[in-house]
């Protein structure tokens, strides 16, 4: 592809370091990638390969040192606070290991309180009956299952009706059941709302469900490639 605009993120030459001194450590050294509309990414690695940190850049969590990131063709690596509230709102939905949910509210309450961020949100019914989660809707997260709370989660990143899911360890806390179910889910929302979607993962079986995987190794991309086959998410095995 040759146009920028078929691409809904663009990383260019990135560089991130935490601490100063003889304690700095450089995280994220030189990356380049992009990302295309509808597609589903994997980006795999130990821990300390820099997987989280370029997720929290993407997401405008954090800033870098050097390098550009764009979306769509506005670069968020310039954008000022009040802009990366703006950029975050209307265009992402985060999905993290820890489902963060209020407890105090029931599932369907926890996944209002994004849809008002949304100038254009999906129909909670219908999100409600994608995430299976209709019998649950008026549960707290205390009385649900850990598989039930993160399709919650799920469902509170996808009410905004977002260009990109950012899924950091989305199945990381749950058991090997309840992770394949997750998946699943995550192959609907992407074919049922064309959503890109990156997971971040260190389970490598994700990477042969995605178009593209990604390997991070010491903060450099180590290999970039497209699968040519497919698994469906309910096939895999781990």
């Amino acid at each position: 592809m040759d146009s920028k605009s078929e691409f809904i993120l663009r990383v260019e030459e990135i560089y991130k370091s935490y601490g100063v001194g003889e304690a700095k450590t450089q995280v994220l050294k030189s990356v380049s990638m992009k990302y295309e509309k509808g597609k589903m990414y994997t980006i795999l690695g130990q821990s300390g390969s820099g997987k989280s940190t370029l997720i929290n850049v993407l997401g405008g969590l954090d800033s870098v040192d050097k390098g550009k990131i764009f979306c769509g063709e506005h670069e968020i690596t310039k954008m000022k606070p009040k802009e990366l509230v703006k950029y975050r709102r209307e265009n992402l939905g985060f999905i993290f290991q820890m489902y963060n949910l209020i407890s105090n509210l029931t599932v369907r309450e926890n996944i209002q309180v994004c849809e008002y961020l949304s100038d254009c949100p999906l129909k909670i019914d219908e999100i409600i009956e994608v995430l299976g989660l209709k019998e649950h809707q008026s549960k707290f997260p205390s009385q649900l299952s850990g598989g039930q709370q993160q399709r919650c989660a799920i469902g509170r990143a996808l009410i905004k009706n977002p260009k990109v899911l950012l899924c950091d360890e989305p199945t990381g806390a749950l058991d090997y059941k309840t992770s394949k179910n997750i998946l699943v889910l995550l192959e609907k929302i992407n074919r049922k709302y064309g959503t890109t979607i990156l997971i971040i993962t260190h389970n490598t079986a994700i990477k042969n469900m995605v178009h593209n995987v990604i390997t991070l190794k010491d903060g450099i991309i180590y290999d970039n490639y497209e699968n040519e086959e497919i698994i469906m998410a309910k096939d895999l095995e781990w």
